[in-house]
């Protein structure tokens, strides 16, 4: 199972992380300098979610904070909401 969002297909970047010693010097400082430079990887948030398909069905699929959050895949709903008892009475009336 790979690391990368089943949605917009999100996945690891590679970048650096550097280590600095010293003080700014707009606070009074010499100045920094970096001591260290060492590679990492960004991975991204990936969430296992249950997913409602356009057939009915659902899906467990592993998607991607951004995705959730703009609404790019639909939530299973577990159950029906509540529906009061009088409003099924309107309708077959």
């Amino acid at each position: 199972m790979s690391r990368v969002c089943e949605i917009c297909g999100k996945g690891k970047v590679i970048g650096n992380h550097v280590t600095t010693r010293g003080r700014a010097k707009h606070l009074k400082g010499v100045g920094t300098k970096v001591t260290g430079i060492t590679r990492r990887d960004f991975k991204p948030n990936l969430q296992n979610v249950r997913v409602s398909l356009p057939n009915g069905g659902s899906k467990t699929m592993r998607v991607c904070t951004q995705c959730l959050r703009c609404d790019a895949v639909v939530k299973r709903v577990a159950q029906k909401p509540f529906q009061f008892k009088q409003n099924a009475e309107k309708a077959n009336a």
